[in-house]
């Protein structure tokens, strides 16, 4: 491109070429911007699934350490400050999320966290077995997440003084990292912990862009990168840290020895099988002390309806041999209520080798059979729809149900039911009823009632208009006559068949029989040519329902402005 000297015109020539070759190396395709949409998703889920081991993993942790105090006591230090910092740097990944959304969408925090954020329930760890709520932010809702401008002025900054947020990102990586293999006694070059950026241990790592020139890592991962590769990767890095805590976690557990366990503290414990029982079966429960020496045969002595064994009530009580360190009880659920026991275990403590005993009581609940039938979208069963309901009994399996309708089809779906109602049917009324497998027998749970209706019929609209005055563009761009059903909890869809139009033109009453639901290409010539105030008037439409059934829908008159 040397040789001779450019005119101004070519230089700008030349300048627009660079300009263009720029956008189209910037553009992004919808197909790899989907791509990032769905690898995020598959992160989330990772993410959750991870964040539910940690919770298992802690619940064992605390469950030693409270069996153990002083032999479990520093490794459960050291893994409540794992918590600690993993929980930090998490709160702060998840704001950088939202950060950059408020600054590539211009929104603040309440519009974003209205807007593109979903709750969730995810294991809690601070709770075992209980969940948690959790906001999420749903990608795919952000409108700016092909955008790269602000994300990178926000994450890069002014790359000389290095004062963008990447370079806080990756000091607090680099932190986290350090506190982990501290506490895992690793050493600083191990690949085993990720969260790896600028260096690995003392050995600096190079990154080169696409050119083959050096970056460093805030620049190969952040420079001119699209928002929604930016939350995909902060979203891997939430995996890295979760992934770290869970080894972290894992290193710590099993550096305590469990069969060294020297237990110095024996309780009682009642496991029932449940504690919700159907009257005419029985209820049954183990009864075992923790941390149990299975070679052990306590004698148990067992007293229904008693809150505890006394010296004045033990001569009442059932003897009870056990075998393997446990004891199994066994009631019958002869009437419905709250029916308490209470007993005392005998065993021998192998520390004395006298005989100890262990009082222990419990209680549980015998009801009558009943059954549960909650339609999950309306107070109604519709013809021609599948209706979704749940069908549940206290205390029973959803597997050991068996229910049937007295018209129409029960389909299992997942966990709940659909109820197929294909005609109209007598006294527009069904019952559903249901029996269950209880201890070999077939026992019956009731019957719920229900009304069945047809669906209802949609409102004919045009450009979401029913009247009044449209814009001619509008008018033109609608181009059709769209059935809606309005707040109508189902997604279904009736097909116009036929209408009549209708208009004035010079005082001549220009009527129409179309078929379908489109405007004719005669109909769109009215339209353009139309004056001012000129009405249109769209009458007779037919619709056929996904029930088979014909309606004909409201007209619909409108006036062009």
């Amino acid at each position: 491109m040397a040789g001779y000297k450019e005119t101004p015109r070519q230089k700008m020539i030349s300048m627009m070429y660079l300009v263009l070759y720029a956008l189209l190396a910037l553009n992004v395709s919808k197909q790899v911007l989907d791509a990032f949409l769905v690898v995020n998703e598959s992160m989330i889920s990772t993410n959750e699934s991870l964040t539910a081991k940690i919770a298992t993993t802690y619940n064992h942790f605390e469950e030693q350490y409270a069996l153990q105090k002083e032999k479990v006591g520093p490794f459960w230090e050291k893994a409540k400050t794992v918590k600690t910092e993993s929980d930090q740097i998490l709160k702060y990944l998840n704001h950088l999320k939202l950060k950059l959304v408020e600054v590539t969408d211009d929104k603040d925090s309440a519009f974003v966290m209205q807007h593109y954020y979903y709750d969730s329930l995810v294991p809690d760890p601070y709770h075992p077995g209980s969940m948690a709520k959790v906001k999420f932010l749903n990608l795919e809702k952000v409108p700016s997440k092909d955008k790269y401008n602000d994300p990178t002025d926000y994450l890069i900054g002014n790359e000389t003084r290095k004062n963008g947020e990447a370079y806080r990102l990756s000091k607090a990586m680099g932190n986290y990292r350090n506190k982990i293999i501290e506490v895992m006694n690793l050493s600083d070059t191990t690949t085993r912990v990720g969260l790896i950026t600028n260096y690995l241990g003392n050995k600096k790592i190079i990154y080169r862009n696409a050119d083959g020139q050096k970056q460093d890592w805030e620049n190969h991962n952040f420079y001119y990168t699209i928002l929604a590769a930016d939350i995909t990767l902060i979203n891997k890095i939430i995996s890295d840290v979760k992934g770290a805590e869970f080894d972290a976690m894992n290193y710590l557990y099993s550096s305590v020895t469990e069969k060294d366990f020297k237990f110095d503290h024996i309780e009682a414990k009642v496991i029932p099988q449940s504690t919700y029982v159907l009257e005419g079966t029985r209820y049954q429960a183990e009864v075992l002390v923790a941390a149990y020496d299975s070679k052990t045969n306590p004698k148990v002595w067992v007293l229904g309806g008693a809150d505890s064994i006394t010296s004045k009530n033990i001569g009442r009580a059932q003897l009870i041999h056990g075998v393997g360190g446990t004891v199994k009880l066994t009631f019958p659920a002869t009437k419905s209520g709250i029916q308490k026991y209470a007993g005392t275990i005998e065993m021998v403590n192998p520390a004395t080798n006298s005989v100890a005993k262990y009082d222990f009581n419990g209680s549980y609940i015998v009801a009558p059979p009943s059954l549960t039938v909650a339609p999950l979208k309306m107070n109604v069963l519709y013809i021609g729809l599948n209706n979704p309901v749940s069908i549940t009994s206290p205390g029973i399996a959803d597997e050991q149900i068996h229910p049937t309708i007295t018209a129409g089809t029960l389909t299992k779906d997942g966990r709940s039911w659909e109820v197929r109602i294909n005609k109209p049917v007598p006294g527009n009324q069904v019952y559903i009823s249901a029996t269950a497998d209880v201890d070999g027998k077939q026992v019956s749970l009731g019957k719920s009632l229900f009304r069945v209706k047809r669906v209802p019929d949609p409102v004919a609209q045009i450009a979401g208009q029913t009247n009044g005055t449209i814009d001619r563009n509008t008018f033109l761009a609608a181009g059709a006559i769209i059935p809606n059903m309005k707040d109508f909890e189902f997604d279904v869809y009736f097909t116009v068949s036929s209408f009549t139009f209708a208009t004035l033109v010079n005082g001549d009453w220009i009527p129409k029989n179309i078929t379908g639901n489109r405007f004719t290409s005669e109909i769109d010539e009215l339209i353009r040519s139309a004056r001012p105030h000129q009405k249109f008037f769209f009458e007779n439409i037919v619709a056929k329902g996904p029930d088979g059934s014909i309606r004909t829908l409201n007209p619909i008159t409108l006036e062009i402005q």
